[in-house]
Order: C-alpha cells, then structure tokens, then sequence
C-alpha cells in the first residue's frame, strides 16, 4: 500500500505523521462500540476497500469547507460508494480525518436514514408511503413490489439486484404515487409499472427516470453525492408542468412576492459611507 500525501488543509488531521499509510493511521485512532456492532448486523466479509486512494478523497472533500467537519455528510456518501453501506471502518476514517469523535460520526450516520448499515443491492427502489402517495396508490406499488420481489422492507434480492424500502416523503407530492430508483423520480408509478422497473434493472436494461438522468447504479450515484460529478445532471428533464403549475398561474393573475421593506435604522446604529 503506497503511503499517504501529507495532510494539509481544513481536511487534515493533527499529529498523524506524513508517511502514515490507510491502515496505520486507522489503526491509531481505535476502533469504536455503537450499535454498529450489534450481533444481528452481519459486518463480515471482505476487507475494507477503504484505501490510501479514497482516504484522499476523503480529504479533498473536507478541504472543502471552512469548518470541515460540515463535510461529513459527503463523505459518508463517499464511503458508501466505495463500501456500499456505511461500516465501521468508514466511521473510523471520516473520524480520523476531521479530528472528531467515532460516536459523533455514527450519530450522524445513523439519524439520516439515506445512509445504511446493511449492503445495499446494485438498485435502491424507494416507495413512497406517506398519506398523499399512499391515497394516490403507493401503498399498492409497494406492496406489488414485495410480493414480486420476494423481499420486505430494507431488504435485498437474493441475487444482490434490488434493495427495496418504504420511504417518507420523496418531495414530489404533485407526481404522486413516486417512486424513486437510487433517488431519480418515476412519477405517477402505477404497481405494473414498477414491476417492469425493477425488471428491467435486473435484467440489465437501460431505465430512464421521468425526471432526471439515465439510472446508473446506488454506487455510482453515492460518488455524486459525495461531490463528484458524473457529467450528466442536464441529461434528462427535471422538473414537469404540475411542477411549475403554481408559477404559471401566478403569472397569469399578475401576482408577486411582496416587496421587503428596509429595516429600520435607528440613530444610535452607524451608517454606511456613501
């Protein structure tokens, strides 16, 4: 394993010798107990694909920002599209590299629930189930879903293809029911089209989402999400009429936001030179 640049920048964490390579420097900063360690997570298999290479990345991400551990939500997207789920040793190195706690870092890891502690498949299907996409026949896309998929919630296809889960609100109330495939829209989903989804994902198939790009897999769009570009954000619509509804009408009837008046400005407040 070649050895890691020298930490610099917002990004780099105090006392760890340059030199220190991935494994090292995880090492020295101790492995942690949350219930990440729980006996009903299966956490065995391959080693960490964390490397010297993504560690860098981790660090290019926390260079970002002036306070860096704002960066910890994109690195976490980072370490799952390397690790396809959020591990311990992810925990470890977002750790080490922003000077913070492991149990600061699995607090945050485990409230946002766009972030997994199970393997996810190649495919997360989403189903949104809250009341309007629930009136609207969500839970029958979901429930379609289970029964041909053979899984329940959170669950992953044996061929490792699809990972299903019932989610909160999409934002996308005006195309309900929605569902989502690794977080692009299918609007006004009916449970015969979900199937054909899914089917077509496993079978290889191109899909592409009603609005937004071309699907590509829960890897490739966690890298996205941790700030790295694939190029094709404009490669497909994203919004639609029902979308821009309320703004064509309120240009019809002429209406706008009222205007903001100045705050007041008091005598005793200084006043900026002309």
């Amino acid at each position: 394993m070649s050895n890691l640049i020298e930490p610099q920048g917002p990004g780099a964490r105090a006392g760890v010798p340059a030199g220190t390579n991935a494994r090292e420097e995880l090492a020295g900063h101790g492995h942690f107990v949350t219930h990440f360690d729980e006996p009903s997570l299966d956490f065995d298999g391959p080693a960490s694909l964390i490397d010297d290479g993504v560690l860098e990345e981790l660090r290019l991400i926390a260079g970002r920002y002036p306070q860096s551990r704002s960066a910890l939500l994109p690195m976490l997207h980072l370490v799952q599209s390397v690790e396809g789920r959020v591990t311990p040793a992810g925990i470890e190195a977002c750790a080490a590299i922003l000077g913070i706690s492991t149990a600061d870092v699995s607090g945050v890891a485990t409230f946002y629930t766009m972030y997994k502690r199970r393997p996810v498949g190649k495919y997360h299907v989403g189903v949104c189930t809250t009341a309007l996409c629930a009136i609207m026949g969500g839970d029958e896309v979901y429930a379609r879903l289970q029964d041909h998929l053979g899984v329940g919630n959170d669950e992953t296809t044996e061929d490792g293809q699809i990972t299903l889960e019932h989610l909160e609100c999409n934002a996308a109330c005006d195309y309900a029911p929605v569902m989502m495939v690794n977080w692009e829209f299918f609007d006004d989903t009916t449970p015969e089209r979900a199937v054909e989804v899914v089917d077509a994902l496993r079978a290889g198939v191109p899909v592409q989402a009603t609005r937004g790009a071309q699907v590509v897999t829960w890897k490739e769009t966690e890298r996205v999400l941790a700030g790295f570009p694939d190029g094709r954000a404009d490669e497909g619509p994203t919004s639609g009429p029902a979308s821009r509804l309320g703004l064509q009408i309120a240009r019809e009837r002429g209406w706008h936001a009222p205007t903001t008046p100045p705050p007041e400005q008091h005598d005793d407040e200084p006043t900026e030179k002309s």
